[in-house]
Formats: C-alpha cells, sequence, structure tokens
C-alpha cells in the first residue's frame, strides 16, 4: 500500500478531530495522477484511484459511469465503495431518466448544492428515494467528461447523511484531477478498439482452424490462440517446450529453430522481413502439418522488452474450419441439409465420407449435391468447393 493509501485510510479513523479535508503534497497528488493513468490497465478500470480518492474524500462511493444507460443496455459503472455491496447498473438505468445530476457542463466539477438548489426534490424524486437514499448518498460531487473523440462518461463522488457536506476543498482536489482523468478515458477508449479489434481478427483465425504463436525478441512465446493449443496437446508433430516451440524431429526441429532465428534478426536490425513456410511430420502418420513462419514488423515507436517479433501460423489439414451453418443457408439459399453437406465438402470429405457422416444414402447425397450446385452456380465438386472456401461463412 502506498503513501497516500496509509495517509488516507488515517485521516478517516481519526474521529477524535474536526473533519476536514487535509491538503495533498505534490508527492502525494502525483501517486494518485499516477493511479489515474494506470485505471486502463487495470481488470476493473480504475478501481484503484477510484478507491483512494473514496477514502481520501471520506466519500461512502465514488463512480465512473464509463457507458450511460441506453434503451435495451444497462450503464457501465466502476464503483468504489469500500465493503459495501454495490450493485447499482440495474438500478441507475432503471432511473436515469429522474437522475437530476444529468447533463452537467462539461469537464467542470459541481457540487449537489450547485446544481440543485431546491432541497426539496428529494422528497418526491424516485430516483433519490429508490437509488440514493437506500444507499445513504445525501451529499453528492462530480463532472461529465466528454472527449474530442465523442467518449461520455460521468464521475461521481457522494457522502453520507451523516458527512458535512463537500468543500471547497474537496472540490479544487477534484477539479486538479478532472483533467488527468480525462486524458486516462480517451487512452482507455483507444485501447478499447485496439483490443476489439484485435479479438475480432483473432476469433476469425480460430474459425479457420489456424493456430498462431507469437513470439518475443528473444523467441520464447508471449501468446498462442486456442487452435494453436489443440495442435499442442495432441502432442504430434510440434509442441510446447517450456517457453519455446519445438518440432518432434531433429532435422526438423533444426530448420524450425533456423527460421525463427532469421526471423528474430530481420526483426531487430535492417535485414528484409522474413516469410518462409515448412512441413512438420507427425508421428502418428497423419497428414503434416503446415507451418508459416513471418517476421511481426517492428514500430518506430516500440519500446521495452518482451516485444511481439515473429508470428508462427500452423495449419493441420486434418483438422476442420469452423463456419456457419446458418450463414451458408442465408448466403445461397440453402437447406439445412445442403448446408451441412456443404460444409462438410468445403471441409475437404468426398461425397461419400460426406453421405457416411451425415447418416443418408448416397443417391440423396446426390440429390443434395445437384440442387445445391443450381442455387451456387456451378457444375462441379472442385468448383462449389473453391467458391465456399473463398466465401464470407468462415468469417461469421
Amino acid at each position: 500500500m502506498g503513501k497516500l493509501a496509509r495517509k488516507a485510510i488515517s485521516h478517516a479513523h481519526r474521529e477524535s478531530r474536526p473533519r476536514q479535508t487535509l491538503p495533498l503534497s505534490p508527492q502525494e497528488l502525483s501517486e494518485l495522477v499516477g493511479m489515474i493513468y494506470e485505471g486502463p490497465l487495470e481488470q476493473v478500470p480504475w478501481k484503484s484511484a477510484l478507491d483512494l480518492i473514496r477514502r481520501y474524500l471520506r466519500a461512502n462511493y465514488v463512480t465512473l459511469i464509463l457507458r450511460p444507460p441506453a434503451p435495451g443496455q444497462p450503464a457501465l459503472m466502476v464503483n468504489a465503495a469500500g465493503d459495501r455491496p454495490v450493485e447499482r447498473e440495474a438500478l441507475y438505468s432503471n432511473y436515469y431518466e429522474f437522475d437530476p445530476f444529468v447533463g452537467l457542463p462539461p469537464d467542470r466539477v459541481f457540487t449537489g448544492e450547485e446544481f440543485v438548489s431546491n432541497h426539496k426534490w428529494r422528497e418526491n424524486n424516485p430516483f433519490y428515494l429508490e437509488i440514493l437514499k437506500p444507499l445513504d448518498i445525501h451529499h453528492g460531487m462530480g463532472a461529465d467528461i466528454r472527449t474530442d473523440d465523442g467518449v461520455e462518461c460521468r464521475f461521481r463522488v457522494s457522502r453520507s447523511r451523516r458527512e458535512p457536506p463537500f468543500s471547497v476543498d474537496d472540490k479544487a482536489l477534484c477539479t486538479s484531477l478532472l483533467p488527468h482523468l480525462k486524458r486516462a478515458v480517451r487512452v482507455h477508449s483507444h485501447l478499447d478498439l485496439v483490443d476489439s479489434e484485435r479479438k475480432l481478427y483473432a476469433g476469425t483465425v480460430d474459425r479457420m482452424s489456424v493456430g498462431t504463436v507469437i513470439l518475443d525478441e528473444s523467441g520464447a512465446i508471449l501468446n498462442t490462440n486456442r487452435a494453436a493449443e489443440q495442435i499442442f496437446d495432441e502432442h504430434d508433430g510440434i509442441q510446447r517446450a517450456k517457453t519455446a516451440l519445438q518440432a518432434d524431429y531433429g532435422a526438423e526441429n533444426r530448420e524450425l529453430q533456423r527460421i525463427i532465428k532469421q526471423a528474430l534478426v530481420a526483426h531487430s536490425g535492417s535485414n528484409p522481413a522474413v516469410i518462409e513456410a515448412m512441413s512438420i511430420t507427425r508421428p502418428s502418420g497423419r497428414a503434416r502439418l503446415g507451418v508459416l513462419i513471418r517476421t511481426i514488423p517492428l514500430s518506430d515507436w516500440s519500446e521495452g522488452k518482451r516485444r511481439p517479433s515473429v508470428v508462427v501460423f500452423i495449419r493441420d489439414p486434418a483438422r476442420r474450419s469452423e463456419a456457419s451453418n446458418e450463414m451458408l443457408r442465408r448466403l445461397f439459399d440453402l437447406t439445412p441439409a445442403e448446408a451441412s453437406l456443404a460444409l462438410l465438402l468445403a471441409n475437404g470429405l468426398t461425397l461419400d465420407e460426406a453421405a457416411r457422416e451425415l447418416n443418408i444414402r448416397k443417391n440423396t447425397a446426390r440429390a443434395h449435391l445437384r440442387s445445391i450446385f443450381s442455387k451456387v452456380g456451378v457444375t462441379r465438386q472442385t468448383t462449389l468447393v473453391r467458391v465456399l472456401l473463398s466465401s464470407v461463412i468462415w468469417l461469421g
């Protein structure tokens, strides 16, 4: 626990002295600002910073509403409430329209007394009666944050009825923190976008049953996808050896390590990027694994160690790609039986093999195939497979 956290807790438990907010030292303020910028990297964003603000301001709740509620979509909130159980998202979404603290002028801190001068609003306001009063929220302070790229979120601090209203010093502290919180929210928004794109592409590669292994600048494994882990679990040709990638047979493993080393050298220097492929023999006798190794381009501003440096793609020709039966039906107007047959053919099965897997007669399979030909607009099975493999069904 940092010095700031210890001091904040100490202040909160000094019941014998008058309750007042003590000013932060430059070092303490720097520590708190640092927590705000580290917030986007936390599993629950900004949980540590919000909890420290709550302790220092003697608040019962500090909340960051990252996404206001919308029709059919609840609010996304981060709550710092100490040991109190908090389930405010559903309640807030249900009574959001009655919240008097919506629509604050952006990037300015207000106390509840400044924004709602008529204290009688508590007497019949459903938002107060159903949410604030049961949670012992009596005094409020907060700000609405709007970034240039369209992100809107709300920062709220509250105190119990037993505490005094927020002071000028309390407001000044939040005002000093607000610009840092706004910048950190922009960083979080950008990281969220990058993460969404990464998951989209990773999911697409997974559905195509392509194993992906990311190596750092030393050749150690940084990350693997689900398809790669499934291939490793078979212990049949290639596997994870502690933190490294290793082929089962000596000559193939030496070639694999040579290409990886060549790609790492290209990544760290001015050598041309490496894109090489090889096949890996499987002790089980099944079809060889196809492996492609390529350099990951180094960003002009990359820093630190354990950077993604090389990617290894592994393809098992016996492993079927995942595609949506429903999407195939919609794309080519196929029946469920026709779509099931078409997917098996696209995954490399013969018509006889597909008929056996579907437990249908060969004549029935031929009838389905003729109908598929007509709907897809082809006359040969090889052309059908090519059309299916190049279609969008593997992306869904």
